[in-house]
C-alpha cells in the first residue's frame, strides 16, 4: 500500500513538473513573440509619435499666427474706399487676398470725380462722406483734422506699413544724388540748374503732383520750408505714370514719389538721397541695375534702409478711419486690423513695402 502511494505521489509530482514547465514555456514563447512584434512595429510607432508631435507643433504655430480668418468684427457688407495711388499694389495683391478669405466683405475703390487720385483727395472724399475709409501715404494734416471736427467727428490714422520717397531723373543726367535740403530748394525754385548741385549746366524741370493731391510729401511739419509755395519751375502732372513719361523726354527733369512706384521703372534713374550731401543712401538695393539691363533685371527696393531708418525720407502708410461710432468706423478698424495680422504684414511686404510688425 505504501509502495502504491509512493508511486502515485511520484507520478503526481512529475505531472506537476511537466505542467509547470509547459506553462513557463508558453509564457516565454508569448514574451518572445511579443518582443518580436514590438521590435517590428517600433519604427511605425515612433513615426506616428513623431508625426503627432509635429502636428501638435504645427497647430501651436498656427494658433500663434494671426491671419485674415482670425480678425473679429468684420462687417458683412460692401464698402467704398480710395486714396493713395502708392497703395495700388496693395489693392491688387493684399485686398484681393482679404476678399478671398472673407467673402462677406466687399471693397470697391473709387477715384475722385475731379482732380487726380491721391492721399489728400482720398481724405477729402472721406470727409465729404463719399468713402467709408481712406488709404494715405502721408500723415493727417492739421487742416484735415480741423475739417473733420467741423463735421462733428475726428479722424484716426493707423499705420500699417512703410515706404520710401524716391527721387528720379532722366537716365542720361550725370548726378548721383541730392541732400533732402537740396531737393526742397529745387522745388521752391531756389536751385534752378543742375550745375548748382555738381551736375551739368542744364536747367532743372521739376515735376510734381499738385500739393493738394500729392501722394507723398517732401515738406514735413518740421521742415524749414513748410508752408512755402512751390517755385515757378515746377510743372504739375496728373499722376506718377504721367511724370515718368515726361521725364523720359526731359533731360533736366526730376520727380519725387513713392519708392515702390518708381524704383522698379526702366525709363528713369533713382538718385541717392541723404540728410547731408556726404551721407547719401540709395532707395534701391545695390548694385544699381542700369536702364540697359531693364526689364531683364529690375532695381529692388532698399527695404533694409527704410526699415532701420537710415534712408532719409520715409512715407508711412496709414488707414484713415472716421471716428463716428458708425459703420465707417467699424469697417476702417476691421480693414486696419486685417492688414496688421501676420498674414497681412507678409502680404504687404510681398506687395513691395515694409511691414511695421
Amino acid at each position: 500500500m505504501d509502495n502504491t502511494n509512493q508511486r502515485k505521489a511520484l507520478i503526481n509530482s512529475e505531472i506537476a513538473l511537466f505542467l509547470r514547465g509547459l506553462i513557463i514555456g508558453k509564457v516565454l514563447t508569448l514574451m518572445v513573440i511579443g518582443g518580436l512584434l514590438w521590435w517590428l512595429l517600433k519604427p511605425n510607432l515612433l513615426s506616428r509619435n513623431s508625426a503627432d508631435s509635429s502636428n501638435q507643433n504645427a497647430n501651436a504655430v498656427s494658433n500663434n499666427t494671426s491671419n485674415f480668418q482670425t480678425v473679429a468684427d468684420v462687417p458683412p457688407a460692401s464698402f467704398n474706399y480710395g486714396g493713395s495711388t502708392a497703395w495700388a499694389s496693395i489693392r491688387q495683391l493684399v485686398d484681393s487676398q482679404i476678399q478671398s478669405a472673407r467673402p462677406e466683405l466687399q471693397l470697391r475703390y473709387l477715384d475722385p470725380i475731379t482732380g487726380s487720385p491721391g492721399s489728400s483727395s482720398g481724405i477729402r472724399m472721406l470727409l465729404d462722406g463719399k468713402l467709408d475709409f481712406a488709404q494715405s501715404s502721408h500723415p493727417l494734416t492739421d487742416e484735415e483734422q480741423a475739417m473733420a471736427k467741423e463735421r462733428g467727428f475726428t479722424l484716426e490714422q493707423r499705420q500699417v506699413g512703410m515706404d520710401g520717397v524716391a527721387v528720379v531723373v532722366n537716365p542720361s543726367l550725370k548726378v548721383s544724388g541730392l541732400s533732402v535740403e537740396q531737393l526742397q530748394q529745387i522745388y521752391l525754385g531756389q536751385i534752378t540748374n543742375w550745375n548748382q548741385v555738381g551736375g551739368p549746366n542744364l536747367p532743372i524741370t521739376a515735376f510734381s503732383q499738385r500739393p493738394e493731391d500729392a501722394d507723398t510729401v517732401i515738406f514735413t511739419r518740421n521742415s524749414n520750408f513748410k508752408g512755402q509755395a512751390l517755385g515757378s519751375n515746377v510743372q504739375y502732372v496728373y499722376s506718377t505714370t504721367d511724370a515718368v513719361r515726361q521725364l523720359s523726354k526731359t533731360p533736366g527733369g526730376v520727380y519725387y514719389a513713392s519708392a515702390r512706384s518708381v524704383v522698379f521703372q526702366c525709363s528713369v534713374k533713382a538718385l541717392l538721397l541723404g540728410n547731408t550731401s556726404g551721407q547719401l543712401i540709395p532707395p534701391y538695393r545695390e548694385p544699381m541695375v542700369s536702364p540697359e539691363q531693364c526689364p531683364r533685371q529690375r532695381n529692388q527696393l532698399n527695404t533694409q534702409a527704410i526699415k532701420n531708418g537710415s534712408y532719409p525720407m520715409i512715407a508711412n502708410l496709414f488707414v484713415i478711419i472716421k471716428q463716428n461710432k458708425g459703420r465707417e468706423q467699424q469697417i476702417g478698424n476691421a480693414y486696419a486690423n486685417l492688414l496688421l495680422t501676420d498674414q497681412g504684414q507678409r502680404a504687404i511686404e510681398q506687395a513691395g513695402f515694409v511691414g511695421v510688425r
